[in-house]
Parts: structure tokens; C-alpha cells; sequence
């Protein structure tokens, strides 16, 4: 085998996913995560179909994710006096299987960590190539050199910035905005599926606010040209959800109000990663949302466990020759991905008219929605999955 030691930019879902595989094949994997502990709680993600379940199983964490499942959320679209305008059913957001992000990954954490070295608190600052592998610089640790880096590190992911050029070249922006506040009330739990819940929503042109649910305590969603302001700056976000929500009725006051009291708070753009030269450069290969992500869209989740099962079956498969596997990932994974397609939550979740919202709380309950849905579902499966080698590492390690 050649390329052996590999190095993973990022602890969330693709990150443990992919160091999962890469082990099992019988490379030697170091995982870097900004973050100084692996993330709790988090949103709700979800898995759907036969190509997903096909993966899960194969890792041998299905059963644990059935475990850890949230509760299927319908949402309930309702005017300012709160009363019932439209449903958004949980099976078409929750796909077969719904879990939160923390939870998935501390499922994924556990089976690696014992075989795989994680360096928490910590990130890449610099990448150079050269014949031998990728020399790697880091905020703390010591620079060291790795046959092949992976960048699982997010839409807005350092591994692509510093291997393929600046964000702005491959990230669009869709015109909106999002953030999740208060932690999900499963955050904390270890065991037992949770039960069917109701979120509950409101619009005004352009904005949405939900309250409830299993991704967090609050979700807000609105249209917006783009901002400036630090990524890290909360109190700068947080004021701009007092400013552009401060007309809006039903609960929004009280939820606002709340606000300023949640530790958990996360905001971003709603945006689009476009790679149209593939995910691999040289040495370093993209995996999940730094690859081909959409916010929201989806089938985020879904992509980056299959695109982690793909690349690094085709390294197996190719002895470690990057050039062919990475070929490989690349034709496979390009074709697939296209089920994140276009789409913007954004504008499907917070139109920006009221007649735009009328007729989206009409299409809820029209024959298309139930196409829509089955659409998702097949999309999800339209990938030829591959059995790749036997397996080389021990069995389903815990």
C-alpha cells in the first residue's frame, strides 16, 4: 500500500467518517479539529434510502444511530394569532433516520479513537506539496509531512482555501441567512429514540421564525444581502436578528427576548460549494461540505458518509495511488453530488412576498410536495455503491 499516513481536517461528521475507513484499509490517520472537544448537540441531520443505509450498515453504527434517533418534527406553519396555515410532515424533513449532529459524531468518534490521533484545539495553517507528500504547518503542533491531507472541514473550509484557492472562487452565496439558538432539549441524552414532536413556525416576507423542535430551541431564516460582520462576532449576530425581526409578530418578542440568554448560538450564510475541476488537488481531496456542500439543503449529511466510504475505498482499491483514486472519487462523486443541486432553503422556507408564502403553504398540501418528497428519496439512491476490498484493520472497532 502506498500514501499511507493521511491527515484529516475536521472532527464533525466526514472527518470520523473517513477516519473510519482509512483505518479499516489500513492507513495510518491523524484527524486536526479547531474545536477543543468534539461539539455536542447540534442540529438534526438526517439519512434516507437504501445507498445510506447500505453505508451505515457497512460501518457497523446503524444500530447506535437508531438508538440516538430524535423524534420525527412535524412543522406547523401558523399566522401572527397562531392559528394553522400550513404542515410541513417530519417524514419528509427527518428522511428514514434523524439524529442530532453531536450525537453522530461522538458515535463516529468512539470507533476511531482508539486507532486514529486526534489533535483537538488545533488547525492547519499552511500546505505545501512536494514529491514526497504535503508538508503541513499548524497553529500549535509541530509541522509534519503526510502522504495525502483531507479537507473535512466544512463549507468554509481551510483545507480548500489554502490547497485551491480563496473561498469566493468556489462558495456562492444564496441570499440568505440562518441561525439556530438554545440547545436542542435531546442535547445530553445517550440512549432511546425520542418521541414524535411539533415545531412550530411563522413567516413575514422574507423571514422565518421557528420555535421548537429537535434542532434547536429557536431557528430563524431570512433574506439578506451579505453582511458584514465576524464569524465569531455573536453579539454583532445576535443584533442583527434584533433588527430584523423586531416587527415581526406572534412569538418573535418573546423568542428575542430569550435570546440573550442562550450559550448555544450559531449563525451563517445559506450558501452553495462549487467545484466544477473536482474535489482533488495533487495530494489533498475534499470530503463532505467543503466539497460539495449546500446548507440546508438536505443531503449534506448523506454525501459526506458516502463520499468518506467512496474515496477511501478507491485508495484501497488502487493500493493507495492517489492519482487513479482520487480520478475515481472524483468521476463518482461529481455525478452523485448533483442531488444537492441547486436549491435554496432559503427561498423555499422564507419567500420573500407574502403571496410567495401563500403559495408555498398551498404547495404543502398539493400532490407536488408528495413528488418532491419521493424526488428526494430516489435522488438519494442514484449512485451505483461499490463493495470495495476486504477490509484489512479489526473488525468493527469500538
Amino acid at each position: 500500500m502506498r500514501n499511507t499516513t493521511v491527515l484529516i481536517s475536521g472532527a464533525s461528521v466526514a472527518g470520523p467518517a473517513l477516519a473510519y475507513w482509512l483505518h479499516r484499509y489500513g492507513f495510518a490517520v491523524t484527524v486536526v479539529e479547531r474545536a477543543p472537544a468534539l461539539r455536542p448537540g447540534g442540529q438534526a441531520i438526517d439519512f434516507k434510502g437504501r445507498t445510506h443505509r447500505t453505508v451505515l450498515e457497512r460501518m457497523g453504527v446503524l444500530e447506535d444511530i437508531e438508538q440516538r434517533r430524535t423524534g420525527t418534527t412535524d412543522t406547523v406553519f401558523v399566522d401572527e394569532q397562531g392559528t394553522r396555515l400550513a404542515l410541513m410532515s417530519g417524514d419528509f424533513t427527518g428522511g428514514d433516520v434523524e439524529i442530532l449532529r453531536g450525537d453522530l459524531a461522538e458515535i463516529l468518534y468512539r470507533r476511531t479513537a482508539d486507532h486514529c490521533e486526534y489533535l483537538f484545539g488545533d488547525s492547519i495553517t499552511a500546505l505545501t506539496e512536494n514529491a514526497d507528500g504535503v508538508h503541513v504547518e499548524f497553529e500549535h503542533a509541530e509541522a509534519r509531512t503526510f502522504d495525502l491531507v483531507f479537507g473535512a472541514d466544512g463549507i468554509h473550509s481551510r483545507v480548500r482555501r489554502l490547497a485551491f484557492g480563496p473561498e469566493r472562487d468556489f462558495v456562492k452565496y444564496l441570499g440568505y441567512y440562518y441561525a439556530v439558538a438554545g440547545a436542542s432539549p435531546w442535547s445530553g441524552e445517550t440512549t432511546g429514540p425520542r418521541e414524535r414532536v411539533t415545531a412550530y413556525a411563522h413567516n413575514a416576507p422574507g423571514r422565518l421564525a421557528i420555535s421548537g423542535g429537535p434542532k434547536a430551541q429557536q431557528m430563524y431564516m431570512f433574506a439578506s444581502p451579505e453582511l458584514d460582520y465576524g464569524r465569531d462576532d455573536s453579539a454583532a449576530q445576535r443584533r442583527i436578528l434584533a433588527e430584523t425581526y423586531a416587527e415581526v409578530g406572534w412569538e418573535v418578542p418573546r423568542m428575542l427576548t430569550e435570546l440573550a440568554g442562550f450559550d448555544d448560538f450559531y449563525m451563517d450564510t445559506i450558501s452553495q460549494v462549487r467545484m466544477p475541476d473536482g474535489y482533488t488537488k495533487g495530494r489533498v481531496a475534499l470530503v463532505g461540505d467543503s466539497g460539495y456542500g449546500n446548507t440546508l439543503g438536505g443531503f449534506g449529511t448523506g454525501l459526506a458518509v458516502v463520499g468518506a466510504y467512496v474515496i477511501a475505498g478507491e485508495l484501497a482499491s488502487a493500493g493507495g495511488d492517489h492519482a487513479l483514486a482520487f480520478a475515481r472519487y472524483d468521476e463518482i462523486m461529481k455525478r452523485y453530488a448533483k442531488i444537492a443541486g441547486n436549491s435554496n432553503a432559503g427561498r423555499f422556507l422564507a419567500p420573500k412576498t407574502a403571496r410567495g408564502i401563500r403559495m408555498r403553504n398551498w404547495f404543502f398540501d398539493s400532490r407536488l410536495f408528495a413528488l418532491m418528497t419521493k424526488y428526494s428519496d430516489n435522488a438519494a439512491n442514484d449512485i451505483d455503491l461499490k463493495d470495495y476490498p476486504a477490509l484489512v484493520g479489526a473488525a468493527n472497532p469500538r
